[in-house]
Order: C-alpha cells, then sequence, then structure tokens
C-alpha cells in the first residue's frame, strides 16, 4: 500500500492536476472500500486541495462523507470550497449537525453565499440561524446584494489601514490580521467614516521608511467599483488593471468588501458558458451543470429556440410556395437554393460571432459600431464575389445559358452582404436596447437569412427570366 502511496506522489510531480485527481481517486476508492483509513490520510497529504475536491467528487455518494471525514479540519474547509455544488449539498445532507455548522461557519463569506445560492431557502434559513452573530450579519449582507454583482461577489475579509498609522504600526497589524484576510498583497486606506481614501501594496509598505505614515506612501486615486457593479465589469476592470484585487464600495463611498482575481476567473467562466450557450440557441442553466441535468432538462432547454426557428423556417417555405411559378419554368433554380442559403447563413454566423465577441470584449467601440457594420457588409459582399468566380461558371454549365448562372451570381453577392450586414448589426440592435446581444445566435442570424435569400433569389430569377426569357 506505501508503494501505491509512493506511486501517487511520483505521478502528481509528473502529470497535471486532473491526471492527478484521477490517480488519487481510484486509489482513495479502493482504500476506503478496504477500511485503510491511515493509508487515506497518507495519500491525501501531499494532494492540493482543488485535486483532493476533484478526486473526492469522483467518488461514490456513500464514499464521499467518509473521505471528507478523514481530512483535517482547515483542509476539510478549503477542500470544500472547491466541491461541486451537488457533492456539497450531499456533505451537508449526510455529515452531523455540528460538523457542517463548523464548516459553513470557517468558510469565506464570499464562498459561503454562493453555497447557499445552490442550497433550498429551508435549508439556509436553518443554517443562518446557527451561524455566529458576526458571521451572520456578514452573510445576510452579502445576500442582500443584487446576484451577480460586485455585492454578491465580494468578500468583507481585507485589511484596512488609517493614514495616521505609521508603516512599522500597519506591518504590525497586517501580521495580527493577515490570518483573517483574503489577501494581503493591496491594502486600503480609510477615513474614521470608513470612506475609501488610498491603497498600497504590501511591498510598499514593506519597503517604506518604518517612522513614515501611511497617508505618506499610499496612493490616492484608487480604481474602485461600486456594490450594484455588474460582475462582468467588475472582472474587466480587474482584467484592465491586472489587479489581484478591487475594492467595493457602496453609494456613500464606504469601503465595503473587495472582489479577488479568483472569483473573477469563476465570473469569466460562467458568462463565457452563457454566450456559448446563447450562441448554439441553448438556454442556460445554473452555470455548467448542463452534464449533470436529466434527459427532459436536456431537451427543455433546447426545444425553445428550436419551436421559435421552426416557425420562422416556415416562412421559407412559404416564400417558395408563393413564388413556384419561376421553379416551374426552370426547374434547375431549386438546385442551387441549399448552396445560397448555406453561404448566407455562414456568412452571417461569422459575422454575429465576431461583433458578439467584440462587445464582449469592448474591443469593438475603437473601432466605432457604424464602421463595423460597413466592415462587415463590405466584407460580405467580397466573400460573394470571391465564391461566385466559382459558382457561376458551374450554374452556366448546368443551366446551359446566362439565366440561372446570372441568378445565382446576382444573389449569391446580394444575400452574403445582406447576412453580413445583419450578422452584425442586430447584435449591435440587441445591445443598444439593453438585451443580450448573444441572443442574436447563429441559428437565428442563419434563419432569418435563410428567408430574406430564398425570397432574393426567386424574385431576381423572376425579374431576369422576364428579360432574358
Amino acid at each position: 500500500m506505501n508503494e501505491e502511496i509512493g506511486a501517487s506522489r511520483e505521478t502528481q510531480s509528473l502529470a497535471n492536476g486532473s491526471l492527478v485527481a484521477e490517480a488519487v481517486a481510484q486509489q482513495l476508492e479502493a482504500m476506503l472500500s478496504a477500511g485503510n483509513y491511515d493509508g487515506v490520510k497518507l495519500l491525501l497529504s501531499p494532494v492540493q486541495p482543488v485535486d483532493i475536491a476533484q478526486a473526492i467528487g469522483t467518488l461514490p455518494m456513500i464514499l464521499q462523507a467518509l473521505a471528507f471525514r478523514l481530512l483535517n479540519k482547515n483542509e476539510a474547509i478549503e477542500v470544500y470550497e472547491y466541491l461541486d455544488p451537488s457533492v456539497q449539498q450531499n456533505l451537508l445532507d449526510r455529515l452531523r449537525s455540528n460538523e457542517v455548522l463548523d464548516l459553513v461557519e470557517e468558510m469565506s463569506p464570499d464562498d459561503r453565499v454562493r453555497l447557499f445560492d445552490e442550497l433550498p431557502a429551508k435549508v439556509v434559513r436553518r443554517l443562518l440561524a446557527e451561524l455566529s452573530p458576526e458571521e451572520r450579519r456578514v452573510t445576510a449582507q452579502l445576500l442582500g446584494y443584487e446576484s451577480e454583482t460586485a455585492g454578491r461577489l465580494m468578500t468583507t475579509e481585507f485589511i484596512d489601514l488609517k493614514e495616521f498609522l505609521s508603516v512599522s504600526q500597519a506591518l504590525k497589524l497586517v501580521r495580527q490580521r493577515a490570518t483573517f484576510s483574503e489577501t494581503i498583497y493591496s491594502l486600503y486606506v480609510t477615513d474614521k467614516e470608513r470612506h475609501l481614501t488610498g491603497i498600497l501594496s504590501l511591498r510598499d509598505l514593506v519597503v517604506a521608511d518604518p517612522e513614515s505614515l501611511i497617508g505618506e506612501v499610499m496612493t490616492r486615486e484608487v480604481v474602485n467599483v461600486r456594490t450594484d457593479t455588474d460582475q462582468e465589469e467588475v472582472a474587466r476592470a480587474i482584467q484592465r488593471y491586472d489587479f489581484l484585487a478591487l475594492p467595493v464600495v457602496d453609494l456613500e463611498k464606504r469601503l465595503v468588501g473587495i472582489v479577488t482575481v479568483d472569483d473573477v476567473i469563476d465570473v469569466i467562466e460562467q458568462e463565457a458558458t452563457r454566450d456559448i450557450y446563447a450562441a448554439g440557441a441553448v438556454q442556460a442553466g445554473d452555470e455548467d451543470d448542463y452534464f449533470q441535468s436529466n434527459l427532459f432538462v436536456v431537451a427543455r432547454r433546447r426545444i425553445v429556440w428550436l419551436a421559435v426557428l421552426v416557425l420562422a423556417n416556415g416562412l421559407t417555405t412559404q416564400v417558395i410556395a408563393m413564388n413556384d411559378e419561376v421553379l416551374k419554368q426552370v426547374v434547375l433554380l431549386t438546385a442551387f437554393i441549399p448552396l445560397l442559403i448555406g453561404a448566407g447563413g455562414n456568412v452571417g454566423a461569422q459575422s454575429s460571432t465576431v461583433v458578439i465577441r467584440g462587445l464582449s470584449t469592448q474591443r469593438i467601440q475603437r473601432l466605432g459600431l457604424f464602421r463595423a457594420i460597413a466592415k462587415e457588409a463590405l466584407a460580405g459582399a467580397l466573400l460573394g464575389v470571391s465564391m461566385a468566380v466559382f459558382v457561376v461558371p458551374f450554374a452556366w454549365w448546368q443551366g446551359q445559358g446566362p439565366l440561372v448562372a446570372t441568378a445565382v451570381g446576382i444573389s449569391l453577392i446580394a444575400i452574403t452582404t445582406l447576412a453580413a450586414t445583419a450578422g452584425a448589426s442586430l447584435p449591435l440592435l440587441f445591445d443598444r436596447m439593453g438585451l443580450d446581444p448573444a441572443l442574436m445566435s447563429a441559428p437565428f442570424i442563419t434563419t432569418a437569412t435563410d428567408v430574406a435569400g430564398v425570397l432574393i433569389y426567386l424574385k431576381t430569377a423572376s425579374w431576369l427570366l422576364g428579360r432574358l426569357g
């Protein structure tokens, strides 16, 4: 068994985190099933908390609580914060009430709030009532802010200093409070009414003259966000300024918390997941719980948009039915409909993807909205001309004359130009209306350009038939 533990440690040093967690999980399940609890403790001792959490998450439910109980208290709290919400809830159900209370009591306020967001209201009320008065106050404060805002995302575990403190006094205070703070690399300065007045890094504090006052070495220009700031804006601010943490103030400019970069990474992943789901016309659930959802939930999330798209595609059928006379006269026109609507749909989807991403990163503002639309429209026209160079000769050969080739060529350029323009402008319009631009997803743009493309093609063919026929 000791050889297995040694192999696990060697694996950890050579492999990435996922492989470590997988190897640990396999040995962990075998040891727990055999009752080798001392071996479990030796196995988990050198493993990082995030890898332990992943390994526990892969165990059968009945073994998860057993493995968790074998961790020491400090390690258990850290591991618990890395567990998936479903595993966290399972452990709450299986641990004794006093173990649950100790666990929840010692969690960081922001992590505790995220856990409470996943739990039933009845359980949340019970746990809140059992918390210490201070932790209950902090948790209730964070729960009082709207979801997906800086207030809900922040932690209240930070170090704030006063301007009149000397550097040596501030260092002593940092040492005393470091254990209870989320981060000590950014230190904030407040006045007697807790208004944010300055900031300094731990490095600035360490290298400063011990007799200098904090007010003399701090930076007074502080980038901050309000409690009601959207979490995406918070993420952009931290990314823009390369901060490890960002101070959060209330409406009266009082410092109430900080948002750390690790929480922002979670926000970026969450928002990216939503945008990808929206781009694929799938309703997003709670973050990335899609693969844990049952079959009926999966179908329900997809059926709404699919029903809309089916109804919209009915317009395409109606357009073809209304122009059946021209198709009866030149049946070969029907053969090029899939090519044209496919080209339009792909170009529109490309444009919408580029614009939605530009809105997400805020880079499109540098170019300007109208210039962005014009650029995509010209790109669509150029793409249409490029494809026409190959398609028109083939259509001429198939149609044995200019009618089909001309109709296909004109329509191809018109459709790709229209598709690129729509793909660029519709997300921008939704953004101006305060709606999620990702709702103008590739399937929606494709369906819209299908209808318009078929109409353009058949009307062009009908007009040419009158001139050339």
